[in-house]
């Protein structure tokens, strides 16, 4: 069972990586909102491919989070990573140390 418990820990590992890469992408998106960069920029671009189905999701899901003409669906998607993070992961880890 060592094995298992091994996997299950490893893939805690990643998971937290992901959504700690995640969490900071979300972030830049947010500061590059504010400054309007040149949309043509391949980094902007790559950054902005990676965050906008989710912010998209999450605006349209929850109309409540564009208020005043401030957009608060970053907000509500690093909440939701931080839960992952608390919740999945370190459920994950416990199972992972229960099976070793």
């Amino acid at each position: 069972m060592f094995v298992l418990g091994n996997f299950l820990e490893g893939v805690a590992l990643v998971l937290n990586a992901a959504l700690s890469l995640y969490f900071w992408i979300i972030i830049i998106s947010a500061v590059l909102s504010w400054v309007n960069p040149d949309p043509y920029n391949p980094l902007v671009r790559i950054i902005y491919s990676l965050t906008e189905p989710v912010l998209y999701k999450i605006r349209r899901t929850l109309p409540f989070v564009f208020i005043g003409g401030v957009d608060l669906s970053p907000i509500v998607v690093l909440f939701a990573i931080q839960f992952l993070k608390v919740f999945l992961v370190q459920s994950l880890s416990q199972v992972a140390m229960g099976l070793g």
